[in-house]
């Protein structure tokens, strides 16, 4: 899980909501302060148990570059609301949690904020298994692909065994009542141990009791069994970087390493950092997004 150290929206960031064809999807929007967003736009998407606030300390330096910047709660998280809880338009879909059903979602969006020009995607942990979903899916045209603390497919060792304990605790009673008794019964005093800011804590409550059950127990499973496809990935030439802090413990390092191998793409490790770069060093993993873009961007106009 992605804690954020602040909550307060930076200048040029608000809230917003995207209308997909399902329903709504919360946002956070970023622009620049000054200037215009004349470079391509870029979509952010959380892991497991996170949201949109995971990227808040990189929203307003990544828009500053001169480009706008959209993190969005995946479907039954935070503030998004489940597809269990909405009703299906007419002659639409509705999606289910699993990892191609979300990639199309984030298909969606980025058509909607790319207005059908290619768009950046960055994915953190589950969220990197989602978009390699959307870059497969052949529905939009992406400038670029960031893997960021995520790998080829399920997770092994001790990242495993922390989502098996997630669908152990919600397989029989995948509820909010579940969810509850789950805060009460230790991770409020988690919280408590990890977080001296009290906001933070109260978010990191409402972000777990507003999140569905049911797609958390779903995702933790998906987690546990999902496919190897970075061949079919490299099979499709798209730029991509491997980004991860040098204390990850989710996939294992090597993994990683190998998988950015296997993708010809750019490696990074930020020092200092753990499985969220995105917030124990925003700065210098802004940095490593916008170099990659601009260096990207810069070949596209040759």
């Amino acid at each position: 899980m992605s804690t954020p150290k602040f909550l307060d929206l930076p200048p040029g960031v608000r809230r917003t909501d995207l209308d997909l064809s399902h329903g709504p999807v919360a946002a956070l929007r970023a622009l620049p302060v000054s200037g215009s967003a004349d470079l391509a736009p870029a979509v952010l998407v959380h892991g497991f148990t996170g949201s949109k606030e995971d990227f808040i300390a990189l929203l307003q330096s990544l828009a500053q570059a001169g480009r706008e910047v959209v993190a969005i709660d995946l479907p039954g998280t935070y503030e998004s609301p489940g597809p269990e809880t909405l009703t299906a338009p007419p002659g639409v879909q509705m999606p289910d949690y699993g990892l191609g059903s979300l990639g199309a979602v984030v298909a969606e969006v980025v058509d909607q904020v790319g207005g059908g020009s290619p768009v950046h995607l960055v994915g953190h942990s589950l969220g990197g298994l989602v978009v390699r979903e959307t870059a497969l899916s052949g529905l939009v045209d992406l400038a670029s692909l960031v893997l960021l603390c995520s790998g080829p497919g399920a997770l092994t060792g001790p990242g495993a065994l922390r989502v098996q304990l997630v669908v152990s605790a919600l397989a029989g009673n995948p509820t909010s009542e579940r969810l509850r008794e789950l805060w009460d019964g230790g991770l409020e005093a988690d919280a408590h141990r990890r977080v001296p800011d009290p906001g933070v804590r109260d978010f990191l409550r409402d972000r777990l009791l507003n999140s569905s059950a049911l797609g958390l127990l779903r995702l933790a499973e998906q987690l546990s069994s999902a496919d190897d496809r970075v061949g079919e990935l490299a099979g499709t030439g798209l730029p991509a970087m491997v980004v991860y802090g040098e204390n990850d413990d989710a996939w294992p390092l090597e993994a990683q390493d190998a998988m950015a191998k296997r993708l010809e793409a750019k490696r990074l490790v930020i020092p200092g950092a753990g499985h969220s770069p995105n917030v124990d060093a925003p700065e210098t993993t802004s940095s490593a997004f916008t170099a990659f873009w601009n260096e990207v961007e810069s070949v596209g106009r040759r």
